[in-house]
């Protein structure tokens, strides 16, 4: 038989405001589900996104490895042996072009007739530290190649979005044609990189957001992973 457990007025009322507070009340049967709760898990990601005080601030952590990225650039283009063929490979989706604003609207959620929208409207941004490293690259004569995840049916809308974006003069750009169930993001980039290397070049750098971008054969000598709490893809 169940027993009730009796609060004084005063004691409810203090439950009560505790409760409004977010405080748990003193008397408390709470249930064995996983925390944190995913409600808070996105307020805190959007408070991540935004640089809200004491939430840590996206936009400072992707500078600082995009700096890192840059400082590499630069000693080893100042080692260039003569002849050699130098490369960076750069994702896209939250490496070179922030999808925010879907990915905001939708609730962190994918939502493929958003997500489709979204890439046919070239609105993406270009994540500024990353329009940097390309653009140090192209400095120093390093041949930039993008290898994305996007299905090959959007290469112009992603081509389009890049200029838009600020990015020009790339050397590659990969998406992926339709493929094997069993095939992982790791098989597939790493074997896009295959083809940069068996071209005769050199990867020098490889950034992505993901380590899926950057796993497998054909590593560059230095790979840089810019921060993504946001989703994961193994």
């Amino acid at each position: 038989m169940r027993q009730a457990i009796r609060l004084s007025f005063p004691a409810l009322l203090l439950t009560i405001s505790m409760a409004l507070a977010g405080q748990p009340p003193a008397h408390l049967l709470a249930p064995a589900e996983p925390q944190p709760n995913l409600g808070k898990l996105k307020t805190r990601l959007i408070a991540y996104h935004d640089c809200n005080a004491g939430s840590g601030c996206y936009e400072t952590d992707l500078n600082h490895q995009s700096e890192r990225a840059i400082a590499f650039l630069k000693r080893r283009t100042a080692e260039t042996k003569p002849g050699e063929k130098l490369a960076l490979v750069l994702d896209i989706d939250e490496t070179s072009l922030s999808n925010w604003d879907v990915e905001k609207q939708d609730d962190f959620g994918y939502i493929s007739s958003d997500w489709n929208s979204w890439i046919a409207s070239h609105k993406a941004p270009a994540i500024d530290g990353t329009l940097r490293i390309f653009n140090e690259a192209l400095q120093h004569g390093v041949k930039v190649f993008f290898i994305t995840g996007r299905g090959i049916s959007q290469q112009a809308d992603t081509a389009e979005n890049l200029k838009a974006a600020g990015y020009h003069d790339w050397a590659g750009l990969a998406l992926r044609p339709p493929h094997p169930s069993t095939q992982t993001t790791t098989d597939y980039k790493s074997g896009e990189r295959k083809k940069i290397v068996d071209a005769g070049y050199r990867i020098i750098l490889n950034v992505g957001d993901q380590i899926s971008d950057l796993n497998g054969p054909s590593q560059a000598e230095l790979s840089v992973k810019l921060p993504n709490p946001f989703y994961f893809i193994p």
